[in-house]
């Protein structure tokens, strides 16, 4: 058997692989005698068909499955041998008839990247900075407290009072309307609706809508011209005016529950009452500031790792993380009940940059994971476990959870080497430390 690998680009070889096919005789006759326990033919019984007829029925399918499966034997050998560091799975081609006496085929494949690590000293990053403070704490609590939220009729006496004297449709009510829109003075599709209700303020209808709504009793009409985009979604009144005339059924003021103990409890406060619960709220929004401010760091520290990295990405990992994003893809429409969402033709090109970025930059962090050592180790595994199951009501049936399965604990695992890779990169780096607002954090996200 002789070998030979030839140097077809940065990452692409060929390895020529020769069989002399006296030596695959042994194997030959034992995989046509398998064959043959099995064969059917009529006017035998099973198992008992003469080695010439399994020969001529079977003989060129075995030869090619036995010379395939050698040369690929032959293939993985010499990649040990020679110290290949292989990517994917070779692609085999017979270079010879069936029945030749040497077999050759050619075995072309990738192999993986030399990695040229960058200077990190010259990199600057920016770490965020936030400090939560009581009107944060308030902004939260009013948040909560409009998921919360229940209307009752203007002027009518309720519980928590009539809402005013005012009865008319103000910013913040919820409407009830019946309207009809009309282009040249006539109905179009889409254009007409009965106790359609919305919230005024909120943004869900059209600006037109809510200004001809507000100040309107229950009773009342109003007709409005209305102009939609040239991109409106319907493109048969897209660019166009309709004439609409919107009709007030009901007219309901948002009551928000009082910030007391009561409110307290409805949030599962047990105890500790309004201070307790504000004391909770801080912490939930401590956490999400470290979340943000993590990701965002993580965000800026891989992108530098992909600026200041120099090598060649092999194209049959892309291909594979293509066809992943793909299948995520298609997995995400049928989620949301996409109609044949299973068949979806979701061209894999339209995933080539996110899918090289992806692979580029696993091989970085592969590389400089192996050079300085920062693979994750199994206290820090743990503590990073107990940190997440520590905001939990049982936080031994949350280890618990991680535990039992592998794919969990690997997630984990990831998420550690990537803080890892994160505290190696900034104490090599410049950081940057910027105050920011809860506000302005949040949009950064």
């Amino acid at each position: 058997m002789a070998v030979q690998i030839e140097n077809l680009g940065s990452l692409d070889r060929k390895m020529t692989l020769e069989l002399a096919r006296a030596d695959l005789a042994k194997a030959r006759e034992a995989r046509l005698a398998q064959v043959g326990k099995t064969m059917k033919m009529a006017g035998f019984r099973p198992g008992k068909v003469p080695k010439n007829l399994v020969e001529k029925q079977y003989g060129m399918q075995v030869d090619f499955e036995l010379q395939f499966d050698k040369a690929s034997e032959l293939f993985y050998e010499e990649c040990k041998k020679a110290g290949v560091a292989l990517v994917g799975q070779p692609r085999l081609e017979p270079k010879s008839e069936l029945d030749a006496e040497t077999i050759i085929f050619d075995a072309f494949f990738e192999v993986l990247p030399e990695v040229k690590i960058g200077d990190f000293s010259t990199a600057e990053v920016t770490k965020y900075t936030t400090d939560i403070g009581e009107a944060e704490i308030d902004r939260a609590l009013d948040v909560l407290r409009k998921q919360q939220v229940h209307y009752h009729p203007r002027g009518e006496a309720s519980p928590h009072g009539d809402g005013g004297a005012n009865t008319a449709a103000q910013n913040g009510d919820q409407v009830v309307i019946d309207f009809v829109g009309k282009i040249d003075g006539v109905e179009f599709a889409g254009g007409k609706a009965e106790n359609f209700e919305y919230v005024i303020g909120e943004g869900r209808m059209l600006p037109e809508f809510e200004a001809a709504t507000l100040g309107l009793k229950v009773g009342e009409s109003k007709s409005f011209p209305l102009s939609f985009p040239e991109d409106y979604h319907g493109k048969d009144v897209a660019g166009k005016t309709a004439e609409f005339t919107v009709t007030v059924k009901a007219v309901n003021w948002a009551h928000l529950p009082v910030v007391d103990d009561a409110f307290a409890l409805s949030l599962g406060v047990a105890e500790g009452g309004v201070e307790k619960m504000r004391a909770e709220v801080k912490e939930n929004l401590d956490r999400e500031v470290n979340r943000r401010i993590t990701n965002l760091l993580k965000s800026e520290v891989m992108d530098k790792l992909n600026t200041l990295c120099e090598l060649d990405v092999p194209k049959s990992l892309i291909a594979s993380e293509q066809e992943r994003l793909v299948e995520g893809a298609r997995q995400d429409l049928m989620q949301r009940g996409v109609p044949n969402a299973k068949d979806a033709p979701i061209p894999a090109d339209i995933f080539a940059e996110q899918a090289t970025k992806r692979v580029r930059l696993g091989l970085i962090l592969s590389d400089l994971v192996k050079q300085q050592k920062l693979a994750a180790t199994a206290d820090q595994i743990k503590a990073e476990i107990d940190e997440q199951a520590a905001t939990y009501e049982d936080p031994k049936e949350v280890v618990r959870w991680f535990y039992s399965n592998p794919s969990r604990l690997k997630d984990i695992e990831n998420l550690v080497l990537e803080d890892n890779v994160i505290k190696f990169f900034t104490s090599q780096a410049k950081v940057v430390d910027k105050p920011i607002s809860f506000e302005e954090l949040s949009k950064l996200n």
